[in-house]
């Protein structure tokens, strides 16, 4: 059975200005985020890996990524997929994707196992890829409503460049999610973190809050799930052109209404992503500081045949 890793990376981007944000070469050697994503999976023992696409970006992901990742991952013996994000029937009008869950079902047909989803331009950590494996290989079909969810303490996933959208997440006692609030507008304070209201004024958030950058660990039976609600949630839209579809509430609603359990798995990983571009600069330095560290070495895939 494969432990599929499932890599979004169809976004547009909107808060990012020019060019296509999950291909920026910020390694050492021009390696971009999804390289460092992909060797931590293959090191934590995934054996498939599926990046979730749109059409018109394919091109510049095979030149960027896809023709040489793939070469190395066959060699591994690691599967490769693509999967294409298309706009089904949209309305009239409608340019934005329906969002991350739909860019997930989109993938339905090569999730035939557990399987994590990440984000193509967040690094999570190597803590996380083990954390995340280890949680999948106990997975059960017994439990088709057993999810897992990698959390990270808030002040450690902020931008120097602007505020950002986190998933504020609630725990109980016995570390199982009881709700996540899609939160907008956090940027860091001399205190720690605070959400930027409207009026300006900045209303505090405890820095050691758990958050979720969107890897989520699922299971087989999902996608179904997926496919089911996207058909209620096409037919109920509020705003056509905007409305999307989001893996967070989408699971949220099913933890909500009893028919899933989600295990927040608390990395103390430092995440790196980019955002805004001005993040890149820092972005590029943190991955310096890592290799210079030995965390990665210079041919990232090297020493694992």
């Amino acid at each position: 059975m494969d432990i599929t890793l499932a890599v979004l990376a169809a976004g547009i981007g909107s808060r990012y200005g020019a060019g296509i944000k999950q291909l920026e070469h910020v390694g050492p050697s021009g390696e971009i985020i999804m390289d460092y994503s992909v060797h931590d999976a293959i090191l934590a023992g995934f054996t498939k890996v599926v990046f979730i696409l749109r059409r018109e970006i394919f091109d510049d992901f095979l030149e960027a990524i896809g023709n040489r990742l793939e070469t190395k991952l066959r060699a591994l013996g690691v599967k490769c997929e693509y999967a294409f994000q298309d706009l089904p029937d949209p309305p009239a009008g409608r340019v934005k994707p329906w969002g991350t869950g739909y860019a997930l079902l989109c993938c339905k047909p090569f999730l035939d196992g557990p399987f994590a989803v990440i984000n193509a331009d967040d690094y999570y950590g190597r803590h996380a890829f083990e954390k995340a494996y280890a949680f999948l290989s106990e997975s059960s079909p017994r439990r088709p409503d057993r999810y897992g969810m990698i959390g990270f303490e808030l002040l450690k996933t902020l931008s120097d460049a602007g505020g950002v959208t986190r998933g504020v997440c609630s725990v109980d006692g016995n570390g199982y999610l009881t709700n996540i609030v899609e939160t907008r507008h956090i940027v860091k304070t001399p205190e720690g973190a605070a959400v930027r209201e409207k009026d300006g004024s900045l209303r505090p958030l405890d820095r050691d809050s758990l958050v979720s950058m969107n890897m989520w660990l699922l299971t087989p039976s999902f996608p179904a799930c997926l496919e089911e609600g996207f058909e209620r949630f096409r037919a109920n839209l509020k705003d056509p052109l905007n409305d999307e579809y989001l893996l967070p509430e989408i699971i949220d609603r099913r933890l909500q209404a009893g028919k899933a359990t989600v295990k927040v798995l608390q990395t103390g990983d430092q995440w790196f992503g980019i955002t805004h571009h001005d993040d890149c600069a820092w972005v590029t330095e943190a991955f310096r500081q890592l290799a210079d560290r030995g965390v990665y070495p210079p041919d990232l895939y090297s020493g694992m045949e």
